[in-house]
C-alpha cells in the first residue's frame, strides 16, 4: 500500500481565548504508528479532527505529500478512515446492518468478512440487535469493527480502546501494527498503555508547548 506523508507546518490553533498549541510542526509516514498525547484539554481531539480536515480552525498548513490538505481533500477522504468520539452508527439498524452500510459506501471492503469484524470487537451474538437497545460502549465496538474491514492507508483514531477488553486491546494492537508494517499510517490518543512500544512514536502536545512546537 502507497500512502503519502502527512506534514504539519507552524500550525496554531486558540480555543476560548487560550492558545492550545503554536508553531507545530511533525511529519508523519508511511508504516508509522504515531501516538498524540497530552493533558485533557491540550488539543488532542482538536488536532485529530484538523488532520481529517474536519476543521480548519487554525493557522498554519497541513500537507498530504506535496499538496495542501485543503486542495486535495476529496482525495484524502478516500484514503482516510477517522475514528471519532461518536459511535457514527445508525441506531435502528442492527450491527450486521450497519456494517453493510458501510460497505456499500467503500466498493473494496470484503463483505463475507463482516460477520468476522463483528466477532473480533466482542459483538458475537449482537448482530443482528437493533443498535437503539445496545449500550454505548457497544455501539463504539460496531464502529470499531470498521478498522477490521478498512482499505484505507491512513487510520486516525481518537481513544479507540475504550470499551474493549484486555484481549480486544491486544487484538487492535496488533491489528494496528499489521497495518504499519504493510505500509499504512496510524495517528492515534488513547489513555491504554501500548505494548507496541518498539514501532510507537509519540508526539507530546504539552512537551511541544515548552519546547517550540517542533518534533
Amino acid at each position: 500500500m502507497a500512502v503519502e506523508p502527512l506534514r504539519v507546518d507552524n500550525l496554531f490553533c486558540e480555543r476560548d481565548e487560550r492558545v492550545l498549541f503554536e508553531g507545530l510542526s511533525f511529519s508523519v509516514s508511511a508504516g508509522d504508528v504515531v501516538r498524540i498525547e497530552g493533558q485533557n484539554g491540550s488539543g488532542k481531539t482538536t488536532l485529530l479532527r484538523m488532520l481529517t480536515g474536519l476543521s480548519n480552525h487554525y493557522e498554519g498548513d497541513i500537507y498530504w505529500g506535496d499538496q495542501l490538505l485543503s486542495e486535495c481533500a476529496d482525495e484524502y477522504r478516500q484514503n482516510l478512515l477517522y475514528f471519532g468520539h461518536q459511535a457514527g452508527v445508525k441506531a435502528l439498524l442492527t450491527p450486521l446492518e450497519n456494517l453493510h452500510w458501510y460497505a456499500s459506501m467503500q466498493p473494496h471492503i470484503n463483505v463475507d468478512k463482516l460477520d468476522w469484524a463483528l466477532q473480533q470487537v466482542g459483538l458475537h451474538g449482537f448482530e443482528d440487535v437493533p443498535c437503539h437497545t445496545l449500550s454505548a460502549g457497544q455501539n463504539r465496538r460496531v464502529s470499531l469493527a470498521r478498522l477490521y474491514l478498512s482499505t484505507a492507508p491512513v487510520w486516525i483514531l481518537d481513544e479507540p480502546f475504550t470499551a474493549i477488553d484486555k484481549q480486544g486491546v491486544a487484538t487492535l494492537e496488533a491489528l494496528i501494527a499489521d497495518h504499519a508494517a504493510s505500509g499504512g499510517m496510524v495517528i492515534l490518543t488513547t489513555h491504554h498503555e501500548l505494548a507496541m512500544a518498539g514501532t510507537l512514536r509519540k508526539i507530546n502536545l504539552d512537551q511541544l508547548a515548552c519546547a517550540g512546537g517542533v518534533v
